[in-house]
């Protein structure tokens, strides 16, 4: 695992765009693992102004999100397919049939996750995975005590996970669906690369304990400290609980890999 601060989060979502950008430019069929949430409508936004200004070609790219809400059909307003419509795919010249959600609408949810986690193989994996990390811990929807090496499946989201995403249903916390399918931990830790986004201050404790602290299924992304190739990028009011911040920081003034960062 490699830690990357920087200062606010503009400057971490030009970061992670860039990064999605330049796989994508290096491997034309890139399989991307993408994620949802307000700190993702950043990168979103810097990934498709790159993509304009550099003539990126998404066409031959695959996509598969980490999660999708059990109960809302792909045309709900609040659902993660019309957010990725909204704030990425409709942007890029990605192909819709190679963006892939699980179907939260699914008669039978055990099928539709076998099917999600038989796509990603089919597809090759997934070469880069991104993610945010959620107040609770959580990656995808992975909530506390979500075994380690879980698979694609439904579960039932925390109360505080629901509150956290209410401002997407209008501050209705009612409103959030109760249950999710997401991807595995295991699933997530078969992406090549992991690049997780934190930013903000209430961000700060939980993203301490998830890198700096055991690893423990009461956390799935501190699953993540078993990653070869993860890559943390959070803001200053984010990375402010972490206790070794001269060591990463020296890390990126050091390790080629950070150089066009720096």
């Amino acid at each position: 695992m490699k830690i990357m601060v920087r200062a606010d989060d503009g400057q971490v979502a030009s970061v992670a765009a860039r990064l999605i950008a330049e796989q994508v430019k290096a491997r034309p069929g890139s399989v991307l693992g993408l994620a949802t949430g307000r700190t993702m409508e950043r990168v979103y936004a810097e990934l498709v102004a790159i993509a304009r200004a550099e003539a990126i070609d998404f066409s031959r790219c695959r996509s598969f999100n980490l999660d999708e809400y059990v109960g809302l059909p792909a045309g709900s307003v609040h659902s993660y397919r019309a957010y990725m419509e909204a704030h990425l795919f409709r942007h890029i010249d990605i192909r819709p049939e190679n963006t892939m959600l699980p179907d939260g609408m699914a008669a039978d949810l055990e099928s539709e996750a076998a099917r999600y986690d038989a796509a990603i193989r089919e597809a090759g994996g997934i070469d880069l995975q991104l993610a945010g990390i959620g107040e609770t811990g959580h990656i995808g929807f992975n909530e506390p005590l979500s075994p380690l090496a879980s698979r694609t499946r439904a579960i039932t989201l925390a109360p505080g996970t629901r509150r956290q995403n209410a401002g997407l249903f209008g501050g209705d916390v009612d409103a959030v669906p109760r249950r999710a399918l997401t991807m595995g931990v295991g699933v997530i830790l078969e992406a090549r690369q992991v690049v997780l986004v934190a930013t903000g201050a209430a961000k700060a404790a939980i993203l301490a304990r998830a890198v700096e602290g055991p690893v423990t299924s009461m956390i799935s992304a501190s699953a993540l400290q078993f990653h070869a190739n993860c890559l943390v990028i959070a803001d200053e009011p984010a990375a402010a609980q972490l206790q070794h911040r001269d060591y990463y920081d020296s890390m990126v003034a050091t390790d080629p890999e950070f150089a066009p960062f720096r």
